[in-house]
């Protein structure tokens, strides 16, 4: 059994989210423009599920949610501190620079892909605030999960807001995958975001069994003032915004996402748990979301290839082998993940 492991991105929908489709599809007339129930609804549900007012608008792309609320955040003249390999700086094709007007990212190195408060207020401190020949430091912004897999602890999220707010930043969190490290932490959503320190909070469910759907959560809403402008000038402001809003209305009803996202962590966590110990298998980072970095022999993955698995190889080799991406997704069956690690044990050695 082949699985196609190159992303969750590849991942049809969930039954459950299809379902609301079609009965938002069934239901008759509704308001445009985000003045539906089902829009009310949503922002009523993510306010009980990090237990705090809030304001949330949905959009359609993780690109749209992360370049729009940065916008928000930032200034032409603003810097966005992020990791050096963090999705805004290296896969949103400029966005967030075009969408705040040419802001610029300055990108931190970090193992496992995060960014550490110490490494950050170091770097602030030689940011150039107040001198006009530099941008301003404005904002910054961390993955949750990282693009290695990895998840932040409440604690150094805590950090991080620390150094952040003590230097008049706005701290942003890119939550693609944001349900996958809740599940991981075990912890209340809340911990982690705006009791840590979050302002604002890019709210993933594409990859997690959504067809299309995100949504921008201020936990300040001084920030959320211009958010609805840039939307529309950006064209995300959708007609139909209750097909958005269906979308995150069942993801969010009764644990939907949650439960989604353990299983894609389940799948993860067998899978590292199968090749690390195969031999000339090396795991990369420590798995703790539905990612698994691994370093394989170049044998080993042609060899997987030619059996029909499909997966990136990803930048930086170690070792004897190259390093690839394993991505397990909400509907992932355990028979994949087995007939996986059964193939890279036959091509071993």
């Amino acid at each position: 059994m082949t699985q196609n492991f190159a992303s969750d991105n590849v991942a049809g929908a969930a039954p459950e989210i299809l379902a609301a489709l079609s009965a938002a599809a069934g239901a008759g007339a509704a308001p445009s423009y985000g003045a539906d129930p089902w829009t009310t609804r949503v922002e009523a549900l993510l306010k009980e599920t990090f237990a705090t007012d809030l304001v949330a608008h949905p959009v359609a792309t993780g690109t749209a949610a992360n370049a729009l609320a940065l916008a928000t955040a930032t200034p032409a003249w603003g810097a966005v501190y992020c990791h050096a390999g963090s999705h805004v700086m290296m896969d949103e094709c400029g966005a967030p620079e075009f969408f705040a007007g040419g802001a610029k990212l300055v990108g931190l190195d970090g193992a496992d892909g995060k960014i550490t408060a110490a490494h950050l207020d170091a770097a602030l401190a030689r940011g150039g605030k107040g001198v006009v020949h530099h941008v301003q430091p404005a904002a910054v912004s961390i993955t949750q999960a990282t693009e290695a897999g990895t998840t932040y602890r409440p604690e150094e999220v805590r950090a991080i807001a620390e150094v952040t707010h003590r230097h008049g930043l706005v701290l942003h969190m890119d939550g693609a995958r944001f349900a996958n490290s809740v599940a991981w932490l075990g912890c209340d959503p809340a911990d982690v975001t705006w009791r840590a320190g979050v302002d604002v909070l890019s709210f993933g469910a594409t990859k997690n069994g959504a067809m299309a759907a995100e949504a921008v959560v201020f936990f300040r809403g001084d920030l959320a003032e211009t958010f609805a402008l840039r939307r529309k000038r950006a064209g995300h402001l959708f007609s139909k915004m209750r097909f958005l809003s269906a979308q995150l209305e069942a993801y969010l009803t009764d644990g939907l996402w949650l439960h989604l996202a353990r299983h894609a962590n389940a799948m993860a966590a067998r899978l590292a748990k199968g090749l690390a110990v195969v031999p000339g298998v090396t795991l990369a980072h420590p798995v703790e979301a539905n990612e698994v970095f691994a370093v394989l022999p170049e044998a080993m993955i042609a060899g997987l290839r030619a059996a029909g698995f499909v997966f990136y190889s990803w930048p930086g080799e170690a070792g004897q082998g190259a390093k690839v991406r394993l991505v397990p997704a909400f509907d992932t069956p355990a028979a994949s993940v087995d007939a996986f690690v059964a193939e890279a044990r036959r091509h071993a050695g």
